[in-house]
């Protein structure tokens, strides 16, 4: 009897260490953590995010301080770690680069999740934290689409890959969250990251998926909400472009609007969000915008207008194009 209980007991842990094994073997499916993506947290931040007491957010004022702080408490209750020093996820900015344009230092926030096989290639994911502050009426602009609707669905793109890693499905290539500051300004938190302190080697990083305003409609879409405006996908590597498609049609498929990517768009706003700092150093980008619409760089750009439902569906799209980027086998090539 005791024999049989032990050849019992033996076969159980046999079978409990073979399913273990296929727990952790099974493969990661994206579409578990992308649903970690909701519209109603996307809300709840952005309704602090774009708030009153945020003052609009100008680059080196108080707003924008408390703004810096929302971000990194973010990380720190996500236990996402910083890759500047334990604690620290600021990268200061002197008063001085910003040529008289700001009247204080400012900072970008960074957090990265490590890759688990290829941690030196580097996914960047950014958006712009600052805004255009108060007007000359003492009206705050609150940059709700522009940008906290990047801010926050950086903020929850990042939660979803630590959702992954913990449950042991880490991206293989790390992924580096970046929230610059000075964009309204001239692009100067993410030329500062790019020309003056890359935490990581320019050489070694992959792309740069770049969001500013992805939370309302423009007037050409208005019968067709489910789109998004891509810009430089194809700029500098056609595999980039493609594997953007694909993935669109795999998870998604919303319409992309390629108007803006045109050589000549008068817009020019290739040219007017910080992905262009990592394509001036042959850094293969994509820039998702949702186009410009009446209340851009106005007061009337609250959270109350943003559609929510819509950002969710985006900010997965965004997901599932960092998932594959960041564990491909090989990376992305430049044309």
């Amino acid at each position: 009897m005791r024999k049989l209980t032990l050849l019992l007991i033996a076969s159980c842990l046999i079978v409990a260490c073979s399913s273990s094994k296929n727990k952790e073997n099974k493969e990661a499916n994206p579409v578990d953590y992308a649903k970690t993506i909701t519209a109603n947290e996307l809300k709840d931040m952005l309704y602090t995010y774009a708030s009153d007491d945020y003052e609009g957010r100008k680059t080196g004022e108080p707003g924008q301080k408390k703004a810096i702080e929302f971000i990194k408490e973010h990380y720190i209750a996500n236990k996402i770690p910083s890759p500047i020093a334990e604690g620290d996820y600021f990268q200061e900015i002197p008063e001085s680069f910003f040529n008289g344009h700001a009247n204080a230092a400012s900072e970008n926030v960074l957090a990265y999740i490590k890759g688990s096989e290829k941690p030196d290639e580097i996914i960047v994911i950014s958006a712009h934290l600052d805004h255009i502050g108060v007007n000359t009426n003492g009206e705050i602009n609150n940059g709700a689409d522009d940008d906290g609707s990047g801010t926050v669905a950086v903020l929850e793109i990042a939660e979803a890959f630590k959702t992954a890693a913990d449950n042991g499905h880490g991206p293989k290539r790390s992924i580096l969250f970046l929230h610059v500051t000075g964009e309204e300004i001239g692009l100067y938190g993410s030329k500062y990251y790019t020309d003056v302190d890359p935490i990581f080697p320019l050489e070694n990083t992959v792309a740069d998926l770049n969001i500013d305003m992805i939370g309302r409609v423009d007037s050409k879409h208005e019968n067709n909400p489910n789109y998004l405006y891509l810009i430089g996908s194809d700029k500098l590597s056609k595999e980039l472009h493609d594997l953007s498609e694909a993935v669109n049609k795999q998870y998604i498929n919303m319409t992309f609007d390629y108007t803006y990517n045109a050589i000549n768009d008068p817009n020019r706003f290739y040219y007017r969000s910080d992905h262009y700092n990592f394509a001036k150093n042959n850094i293969p980008v994509i820039f998702y915008f949702n186009g410009t619409h009446a209340d851009y760089h106005k007061p009337t750009d609250t959270p109350d207008k943003i559609e929510y439902e819509l950002l969710e569906t985006r900010t997965r799209l965004i997901f599932y194009t960092a998932w594959e980027l960041a564990n491909r086998e090989e990376r992305i090539k430049l044309d």
